[in-house]
C-alpha cells in the first residue's frame, strides 16, 4: 500500500510554513511571473531560494506553476524565467500550455515536468501521450469519476495528481472566459475575477431594465456557481486506485485554510495507513472542514451525484473565525506571542488548533501589546500582543464560534 504524496497550495511565505508545519509533504506555489494566481503574493526569486531551503530541510517538495497560457509577447520573456528557475532546485513545474513545455525542455531540462490540470487529461491514452513526451506526473481533469481515474492508473506509467478539496471552475478544466470577457482580466493568464461568484439576472430583449433573477427550483440548479470540492471521505477510494498525490486548491486562500485542510487530510491519510482495514474517519475531522470558509460542499465528478454541481449564492458559511496567529511560546513566562488577525477581546473564550494534537480550549484573561507594554481589553488586526495560556506550538491558530 503506497500513502499518496499530500499537496498543499502557499500563496505566499507564511503560507508555505503553515502547510509544512500543518503536515504537507509538498507544496505547490508560484514565481512572479506566468502562475494562474497572479493575484497571490507569490514568490521573487530570493523568496523562492528560501522557501526551497526551508521546505527540503524538512524533506518537502517544492512544485512551481508556470501554467498560463502566454501570448506572443509573454513567451519572449520565458526563457530567461525558465532558466532561472532551472538554477533552482525546485522538485517540479506545472504547466499547461505546449509551447512553455518546448521552451522548459530547452532552456530547463533538468526540471521535472507536471501537466497542469488544465490540459483537461481525461482519457488513459492522452495520459500515456503526455508520460512519453517527458511528462512525470500528470494532474487528473476535475471532470472524472472514481472509475475514470482507476483505468487511467491501470493504463499509464506516469504518477497521477488528483484535486481532492476546495473551490471548482464551472468552465471545462478551469478554461474560463467569462471574467476576460466581463472585466478583461484573463483567467488563462493569471488574473481570474471570479466572474461566476457575482449575482446575475436575466433580461428580456423587449422588456428593458426588467431584470429576472435567476432562482433555483425542485427541478435545477444554477448555471455558474459552483460547490466546493471534498473528497476526505474517500481517501480509502484514492489509495486503493494507486493515485500518487492529493491536491489542496487555495493559493488564494488563508493560512487558518490552508492549516485547518491540510491538517484535517493529514489526519485522515495518517490514521488510514496505522489500520486500513479499521479505519473510519473520524467525525471530527469533516467537522474541522466546515470551521474554514467554504460553499456548500460536494465530491465533484468523483462520486456521480444528484446534487448538482451548483449553487443558488456566492456566500460562503464557516463556523468559525481566526483571531490569531502564534509566532512563539516563551515556556519561562508561560506566554503565546499572536499575531492578531480579528478582533480580540479579554473575556473571549477561543479554540486553539495546533499543528500537532489536539484543540485547545481557553479563556483571553489577559493581553500586552509587545510594542508599547500596555495592557489590553481589545486588540485588533495587525496588533502583536502577549498571551498568558498553556503551552503550544508556533503557528498554532487561535479562533472563536461565530454566533
Amino acid at each position: 500500500m503506497k500513502i499518496p504524496e499530500l499537496l498543499a497550495p502557499a500563496g505566499n511565505m507564511e503560507k508555505a510554513l503553515v502547510a509544512m508545519e500543518y503536515g504537507a509533504d509538498a507544496l505547490y506555489l508560484a514565481g512572479k511571473q506566468f502562475g494562474m494566481r497572479a493575484q497571490a503574493g507569490n514568490f521573487d526569486m530570493d523568496e523562492l531560494k528560501e522557501v526551497l531551503e526551508k521546505a527540503h530541510s524538512r524533506g518537502v517538495k517544492i512544485y512551481v506553476t508556470v501554467n498560463t497560457f502566454p501570448h506572443n509577447d509573454e513567451v519572449d520573456k520565458l526563457p530567461r524565467y525558465l532558466e532561472e528557475l532551472g538554477t533552482l532546485g525546485i522538485d517540479g513545474m506545472i504547466i499547461a500550455d505546449v509551447g512553455v513545455y518546448a521552451l522548459a525542455r530547452k532552456y530547463a531540462p533538468n526540471i521535472s515536468l507536471h501537466l497542469s490540470t488544465q490540459a483537461n487529461t481525461v482519457n488513459y491514452k492522452s495520459a500515456q501521450f503526455w508520460a512519453d513526451l517527458g511528462f512525470k506526473r500528470i494532474v487528473m481533469a476535475r471532470e472524472l469519476t472514481r472509475e475514470d481515474i482507476r483505468r487511467i492508473r491501470q493504463e499509464t506509467d506516469a504518477e497521477l495528481e488528483v484535486f481532492v478539496h476546495g473551490a471548482m471552475c464551472m468552465a471545462y478544466s478551469g478554461r474560463c472566459l467569462l471574467s476576460n470577457v466581463l472585466t478583461g482580466r484573463d483567467a488563462n493568464r493569471g488574473q481570474c475575477a471570479q466572474s461566476c461568484r457575482w449575482k446575475y439576472a436575466v433580461v428580456e430583449q423587449r422588456r428593458p431594465g426588467e431584470y429576472m433573477p435567476i432562482e433555483e427550483d425542485e427541478q435545477g440548479t444554477h448555471i455558474f456557481n459552483s460547490k466546493d470540492l471534498r473528497l476526505i471521505e474517500y481517501i480509502p477510494d484514492l489509495v486503493d486506485i494507486g493515485v500518487d498525490s492529493l491536491k489542496i486548491e487555495g493559493r488564494m486562500k488563508s493560512s487558518y485554510y490552508v492549516a485547518t485542510v491540510v491538517r484535517a487530510y493529514r489526519q485522515a491519510l495518517d490514521l488510514y495507513a496505522e489500520d486500513p482495514q479499521g479505519y473510519v474517519l473520524p467525525n471530527e475531522l469533516i467537522e474541522e472542514l466546515d470551521k474554514v470558509s467554504h460553499r456548500p460542499y460536494w465530491a465533484g465528478f468523483f462520486v456521480p451525484s444528484d446534487a448538482g454541481i451548483h449553487r443558488p449564492t456566492g456566500s460562503y458559511s464557516q463556523s468559525f473565525d481566526v483571531v490569531g496567529l502564534i509566532q512563539e511560546y516563551d515556556q519561562q513566562k508561560g506566554e503565546a506571542v499572536v499575531d492578531v488577525r480579528n478582533k480580540l477581546c479579554v473575556g473571549d473564550i477561543v479554540e486553539v488548533m495546533q499543528p500537532h494534537g489536539g484543540n485547545i480550549q481557553t479563556t483571553i484573561r489577559e493581553m500586552i501589546q509587545v510594542e508599547t507594554e500596555d495592557i489590553l481589553t481589545e486588540a485588533h488586526a495587525n496588533y502583536t500582543v502577549r498571551i498568558p495560556m498553556e503551552s503550544v506550538n508556533p503557528l498554532s491558530m487561535l479562533r472563536i464560534r461565530r454566533s
